[in-house]
């Protein structure tokens, strides 16, 4: 039987019923049959795997590989992921290092094919550090096929806060975000920006970001991100533009102006 998560409403309304019900959801989604099975199948072979080519041809274990890391689009792209793992992050000009999307660095440095004497599928705790990340994003997969917006906030919410502990500078993060098109959504509409707002110099579009995120937070560092208050602050910003965006043809612009700064008023109220 297939995991059906239960998001009764859109906007910040259905996202605090998710938060308040996600254990049991969780556990629901978690006792499927199906994931269950690849979780034992990844189990029982990622150890025997010494090489990427030997991953990417066992479709299986690749799915789960990429699936950790947001990347299950690729499964079809063998050659390119492989080259990716096989070229590994320790030279600057690997193949992970050069694409925009750092995903690709975190999983050539999960498999460390070329980073270590011996990759780390042989670790004896290999298995769960990828298993936990990949039920995590296949959850919030199944949770975007009721409400995308519900599934970039979970996105937002694991992975912003690991951003902002990260040893980068702060305009290398603002890059991080700009080359990571779940993050990057989550904050351009929060801000409201136009669909016309990434055609513009990249620079420039890290700078208003930057300014946007100051104007509203108090600081452009992303740093302060690693506060869950400041996520949640965004979070409920971008659920309040979405659901006023899906619903702005029955509103006035006036109707519209004055929900988003009673909605703006009470968010930075919190902080």
């Amino acid at each position: 039987m297939t995991f059906t998560p239960v998001i009764p409403s859109g906007g910040y309304a259905g996202w605090t019923f998710l938060k308040r019900t996600m254990g049991q959801q969780v556990k629901a989604f978690e006792a499927q049959a199906a994931l269950k099975t690849d979780a034992a199948y990844f189990r029982e072979k990622i150890g025997q795997i010494d090489t990427a080519e030997q991953l990417v041809n066992d479709p299986r274990l690749l799915r789960v590989a990429l699936g950790a890391f947001g990347l299950g689009g690729d499964i079809q792209n063998k050659f390119f992921i492989r080259k990716v793992l096989e070229e590994g992050t320790l030279r600057t000009d690997a193949l992970a290092n050069k694409l925009a999307n750092k995903q690709y660095q975190k999983l050539a440095n999960a498999f460390g094919f070329a980073n270590a004497a011996a990759p780390r599928t042989k670790l004896s705790d290999f298995a769960d550090r990828i298993l936990t990340p990949y039920k995590t994003q296949q959850f919030a997969i199944a949770v975007g096929t009721q409400n995308d917006e519900m599934r970039l906030a979970l996105n937002a919410e694991r992975e912003l806060p690991e951003l902002a502990k990260s040893q980068a500078s702060s305009q290398s993060k603002w890059y991080t975000v700009l080359g990571n098109p779940p993050l990057r959504a989550i904050f351009e509409r929060a801000f409201g920006l136009p669909a016309s707002f990434g055609a513009i110099d990249i620079d420039k579009q890290a700078e208003t970001l930057q300014a946007r995120t100051e104007r509203m937070f108090g600081s452009g560092d992303l740093s302060q991100f690693s506060d869950g208050t400041k996520v949640e602050g965004l979070i409920r910003q971008f659920l309040v533009r979405s659901e006023i965006s899906a619903n702005q043809m029955g509103l006035s612009g006036g109707q519209v102006a004055l929900t988003l700064l009673q909605q703006s008023s009470f968010s930075m109220g919190r902080f």
